[in-house]
């Protein structure tokens, strides 16, 4: 039986579809529309219906296609790259899109006044680190507009998988034409609710109700503007998979972003052809603060990890095929192994840790905030962790429970001791969950560094050949568990109700669903 079973009259859904409106669930609202103010998902979400690069995602495989370029050449020593654009390409005001556009974004990004979080996405062109970091000039970074339609680009050592990284949006363009954007470091537009927006992609924002939906059509300028079938998509701002399913089941959405955990099993037995379980290249882990006293010791953070049942975690509390990690990098990363080990549940070991950390059986021992953002899923996962932290180690845990942009602000202020965390891949490849751990890195909130991690990342990443990569990453990540830097919980699959009407959309491990391919069957 289909959950639409028995309902009466047409429903908000079933006008939309035929209207062409995709009404889609996208989590907590997001914090900017800005491709270098904003780090979460929902905002890339929104973002990916707003803009477009120079290469777009292939729907099903992720393969990158051309995007704004119409083709690209790369040299034989594979550092330079000439990416040839669409002189059709359009900004949503009319303005054409240039190479001038994607120069002045990157030296956007990579301001050193900025703070952009995903910067370190361009560190592989040729002077782009040393500028962010301010130790070399503008001058030096490899990117050249040679003309409107031309772009350059020199990388400071051959990087394979270089075209995936440019269709994360850190990547998009800027429309240099508008100079309120830019740069970071004067008073500039953020593009929050309100503030005026232009966009180069296959929709553009026609309104933004805060706390309840952003809306997006069809834009009239896009260069593929006759292949796009959806005339609009309503971002739906709900940050409660209980929420979102009651929505769906109540006829007012096409997809959710996710379900209760509780709810999974249920629609496994069912057969219920709205039910999708599909693989996630994603890790939910715990963020210890290494600045906050006890944590700054790699024997207390090895104990709390120690303590960890995962497997009974993933088996009695989430039930949505979700597998305990033993590593940061998801286990479904292609051509990856990784050395393990950061996931072992040892109490005895744990409590003689602890001991030897100067807190015997608990003694001593401060309470400890353990930071998360509003979801009935985060509560009863920080209450597990609390309780097990009890009842195996006699420490105590105050959970502090914050709405999703105060978190947010928490954990990049370092305002927290533990907090809980999701990484998602940003394409697939090891260093995109690797690198978050450098030393510089501004989403690396832990406020660890080493140096050795640090070459071995770089070593890493001046291998062209695949495996040889594979084989200092993984070194580089035993290095990680060691010092139990973060403490890995579990890899995601993605669970959610869409419905079967809608087409064009496909599983992909980024959990990316390009939406100028998207429509509803007939």
């Amino acid at each position: 039986m289909g959950l639409c079973a028995g309902c009466g009259g047409e429903r908000p859904a079933d006008a939309a579809r035929r209207a062409g409106t995709l009404l889609l669930g996208n989590g907590p609202e997001p914090e900017s529309l800005d491709p270098h103010r904003s780090t979460s998902l929902p905002a890339f979400s929104v973002q990916m219906a707003l803009f477009e690069g120079l290469v777009t995602p292939h729907p099903g495989t992720m393969e990158p296609m051309p995007g704004v370029a119409e083709r690209w050449e790369i040299s034989e020593d594979g550092r330079q790259y000439r990416f040839y654009l669409r002189n059709t390409a359009r900004w949503s005001d009319g303005a054409p899109v240039t190479a001038d556009d994607f120069v002045a974004a990157w030296c956007r990004a990579l301001d050193p006044a900025g703070g952009s979080a995903y910067a370190a996405m361009l560190y592989s062109i040729q002077g782009a680190e040393d500028y962010h970091r301010g130790t070399g000039p503008l001058e030096n970074l490899a990117v050249r507009a040679v003309s409107d339609d031309l772009l350059e680009i020199r990388l400071r050592q051959p990087t394979p998988y270089f075209l995936h990284l440019l269709m994360h949006p850190v990547c998009f363009p800027m429309p240099a034409h508008l100079r309120s954007v830019f740069p970071f470091s004067e008073q500039a537009v953020e593009w929050k609710a309100g503030d005026p927006f232009v966009g180069n992609g296959p929709f553009v924002l026609s309104a933004w109700r805060p706390g309840q939906v952003l809306e997006v059509e069809a834009s009239s300028t896009y260069w593929d503007a006759e292949a796009v079938r959806l005339k609009r998509i309503h971002f739906m701002v709900i940050d409660e998979p209980g929420a979102e399913e009651r929505a769906f089941l109540a006829g007012q959405l096409h997809v959710t972003d996710a379900l209760p955990p509780a709810r999974v099993e249920h629609y496994r037995a069912s057969a219920e052809p709205a039910f999708r379980s599909d693989p996630f290249l994603a890790t939910y882990y715990i963020l210890p603060n290494h600045r906050r006293g006890p944590l700054s010791d790699q024997r207390v953070r090895a104990a709390l990890s120690l303590s960890i049942d995962r497997e009974s975690l993933v088996r009695h509390l989430l039930s949505g095929g979700e597998r305990a990690a033993d590593q940061f990098v998801p286990d479904t990363m292609p051509g990856y192994a990784g050395p393990g080990g950061g996931g072992e549940f040892d109490p005895d070991r744990a409590r003689a840790l602890l001991a030897e950390a100067g807190f015997p059986d608990g003694r001593g021992f401060p309470v400890l905030r353990y930071l998360y953002n509003s979801s009935e899923s985060h509560r009863r996962i920080a209450e597990a962790l609390q309780a097990m932290w009890q009842s195996e180690l006699n420490v105590s845990i105050e959970l502090v429970n914050q709405e999703w942009r105060t978190y947010l602000q928490s954990r990049e202020n370092g305002a927290f001791d533990l907090a809980r965390a999701v990484w998602i891949g940003d394409y697939p490849e090891p260093s995109s969950f690797l690198q978050l751990w450098e030393s510089s890195h501004a989403n690396n909130w832990t406020g660890w560094a080493d140096p050795a991690y640090d070459t071995s990342m770089r070593e890493a990443m001046g291998l062209a050949d695949a495996a040889d990569r594979s084989r200092v990453y993984a070194l580089a990540e035993r290095r990680l568990m060691e010092e139990a830097v973060i403490l890995p919980l579990y890899f995601y699959v993605t669970n959610y109700l869409k419905d079967p009407a809608l087409r064009g959309w496909y599983p992909t491990l980024l959990d990316w669903h390009p939406y100028k391919f998207l429509y509803f069957a007939e």
